[in-house]
């Protein structure tokens, strides 16, 4: 199980890594190259959940009407809200979980 509210080791670029893993696809970064780093792994966990949630509200909303738009856009401002919250507990060395995000990024096993 993840640390719901430690510091997180601060070692070199691990801040910048943790910040592009809210990045939308910039998690992609990441994941690829800091994966096996603990202290980056929990963002990336996160940033890809809100990542997927992103696509797939994308994909949902290619073929709907007009009224469905503004709850996209309050879900899609909710996302940036998550992120934003994100980046702040990276800059200050936080392993915080999210709000809805943080249960769900338990699921990846990476």
């Amino acid at each position: 199980m993840e640390p719901q509210n430690n510091v997180m080791n601060t070692k070199g670029d691990n801040k910048i890594f943790g910040i592009l893993s809210y990045l939308g696809p910039l998690v992609l970064i990441s994941l690829l190259t800091k994966k096996d780093d603990p202290a980056v792994k929990f963002h990336v966990k996160q940033g890809l959940v809100l990542f997927c949630i992103e696509i797939i509200l994308s994909i949902l909303m290619a073929g709907m009407m007009l009224p469905l738009w503004e709850l996209y856009s309050l879900i899609r401002l909710a996302l940036l809200v998550l992120s934003i919250i994100g980046i702040i507990n990276v800059v200050q060395g936080r392993e915080k979980s999210l709000p809805v995000v943080g249960g769900l990024a338990r699921y990846f096993t990476f």
